[in-house]
């Protein structure tokens, strides 16, 4: 690499500017404050689950409903990681070689997010009845019949879920993908906030489905979050493409 002239000692050891770490330090800090939000939430779960009980029913049923919400919820976050490349390369404007015509950009950006969404929200539909077909399978996977009663009401919830799920997940990688790190960061810990006062009352009257009741708290938290990006607060909203085109 050296001898190549592709790296040298001197770039190595030289101290990177404040202009240059700012962006970085701000981005890192604002997801890491979405992690600790996401990692407390679901301790805060896990506590309240092995409270529920001293048998271990609500636990296995728990982890049952856990692996119905994983199923679906594995595929709508890789649509989320496509959101985060596909937005940020649509943004930037370029020249069409063949056309000769400038392409990209905020609106360009804006629907290719639209139909992100729209795929997210179909295939939230589509995963999500396909894995309340899939109960009947599910409630095999334990020998004890207490623990597949226990599991029935958090699966189905687990299964509805997937519609959130699927606009929840891409629009945050269209957050990601705009760099809007710090709202996202808030949002989430906004949801966590919301999810933590559920997990004091519902499960108290509800039990195990009442912890998947605060799950749908925290989801639909994280929805209201996404929708506040796309319609008010981000590069993307209708007020930002308005006055971009006013000042065209």
């Amino acid at each position: 690499m050296m001898k190549r002239k592709m790296m040298s000692w001197k770039k190595i050891l030289r101290v990177p500017s404040w202009a240059q770490l700012r962006p970085l330090l701000e981005g890192g800090a604002s997801l890491q404050l979405r992690n600790v939000a996401l990692n407390l939430t679901f301790l805060m779960v896990a506590r309240v689950v092995q409270s529920l009980d001293e048998t271990g029913v609500s636990a296995a049923a728990h982890a049952m409903a856990i692996q119905t919400f994983q199923l679906g919820g594995v595929v709508l976050l890789a649509l989320s990681v496509v959101a985060q490349t596909m937005v940020p390369n649509e943004l930037v404007e370029k020249v069409d070689e063949a056309t000769g015509q400038m392409q990209g950009g905020k609106r360009a950006a804006k629907n290719v997010a639209n139909r992100l969404m729209s795929w997210g929200f179909v295939l939230g539909i589509a995963l999500g009845g396909l894995q309340l077909l899939m109960l009947p399978l599910l409630q095999k996977s334990s020998p004890l019949e207490e623990v597949r009663k226990a599991a029935v009401i958090p699966s189905i919830l687990a299964s509805l879920y997937q519609v959130i799920n699927g606009l929840v997940f891409i629009g945050e990688g269209v957050m990601v993908g705009c760099g809007n790190f710090l709202q996202l960061s808030l949002s989430t810990a906004v949801s966590t906030s919301f999810c933590l006062a559920a997990l004091n009352t519902l499960p108290k009257s509800f039990g195990l489905a009442g912890v998947w009741m605060s799950f749908g708290v925290f989801n639909v938290a994280r929805l209201i979050g996404v929708w506040l990006h796309q319609t008010r607060l981000g590069p993307l909203s209708k007020r930002s493409l308005a006055e971009q085109k006013r000042t065209q």
